[in-house]
C-alpha cells in the first residue's frame, strides 16, 4: 500500500502536464480576423485577418475521427498558418470559418 501513493501521485502530475496545455488554449473567430492564443505564464497569439487566408484545411486522424475532435488549419498569403489543434466538432469551425470567408 505505501509503495502505491508514489504510483498516484507520479500519474496525477503526469496527467496535470499533458492536460495543462489544453486548459490554457483560447481560439476566436470574428468578422475580420482569426486568433489561437495559448498559454498561461507565457502566452503566444497568432493571428490572421480574413482577407489573408487562402485555404481552411482539416486533418483529423482515425482516433480523432471516433473521439469528435481534429486539427483545423489556415493558411494564409505571406503570413504563417494558424491552427486550431485538437478542436471539438471540427467539421462545424471549419464551416464557420468558410461562411466568415463568404461574407468579406
Amino acid at each position: 500500500m505505501v509503495y502505491l501513493i508514489p504510483i498516484i501521485l507520479c500519474f496525477v502530475v503526469v496527467g496535470f502536464f499533458m492536460l495543462a496545455p489544453l486548459w490554457f488554449v483560447e481560439y476566436c473567430l470574428t468578422n475580420k480576423r482569426v486568433v489561437h492564443k495559448e498559454g498561461f505564464i507565457t502566452t503566444r497569439t497568432d493571428q490572421m485577418k480574413l482577407d489573408r487566408v487562402e485555404t481552411v484545411g482539416l486533418e483529423q486522424p482515425i482516433l480523432d475521427r471516433i473521439l469528435g475532435y481534429g486539427d483545423v488549419k489556415i493558411a494564409g498569403m505571406g503570413v504563417s498558418d494558424v491552427i486550431f489543434r485538437k478542436v471539438a466538432k471540427p467539421f462545424e469551425v471549419k464551416k464557420a470559418i468558410d461562411s466568415a470567408l463568404n461574407k468579406i
